[in-house]
């Protein structure tokens, strides 16, 4: 049977998740460090982790398979599930893939030298702004969210049909 694995402590689609699981009659569960409320009744259940060092990722990695669908903006536990034969969404409707994911864990770690390049150094500024920060990703929009509603229900269909 097909599920839906959340990486949910940061998920801004939950609602939306919800919406799409109960429409294809799909089990959906939250992962996440601490308890948080959410729809009770029907296909969803939520997984109370510890709070230790990516201790939902290495859930939502254990449990996730060919038969999965998993939702997580962290691009490592794409990678991870990915490996399991997933398919992996993020959260703002960008699938991860095969292909994809090599240049998404590159990017990543730039980045991270990059943060660190500047949060060691003060001897100039780190951006044209001159503010010496690192810019994250762009505020989650209604595009985002219109997009992974799309992207969610075609990667579902796809999976349908597959089976």
């Amino acid at each position: 049977m097909l599920k839906l694995l959340i990486d949910a402590d940061a998920c801004p689609v939950k609602d939306e998740i919800y919406k799409v699981a109960d429409r294809h009659q799909l089990p959906v569960t939250l992962v996440s460090n601490s308890y948080f409320r959410f729809p009770r009744g029907g296909l969803i259940s939520l997984q109370v982790v510890s709070d230790g060092f990516d201790a939902a990722d290495d859930w939502i990695a254990e449990h996730a398979g060919p038969d999965t669908v998993v939702v997580t903006a962290d691009i490592l536990l794409a990678q991870r599930c990915l490996d399991a034969g997933a398919t992996v969404l993020g959260n703002n409707g960008k699938a991860f893939t095969e292909a994809s994911i090599g240049n998404a864990v590159a990017t990543r770690g730039i980045m991270a030298d990059l943060r660190a390049s500047v949060g060691s150094k003060n001897d100039g500024p780190a951006t044209s702004a001159g503010s010496g920060h690192v810019g994250g990703p762009a505020p989650f929009s209604k595009t985002d969210r219109s997009r992974f509603l799309q992207t969610l229900h075609e990667a579902l269909e796809r999976l349908k049909r597959s089976r």
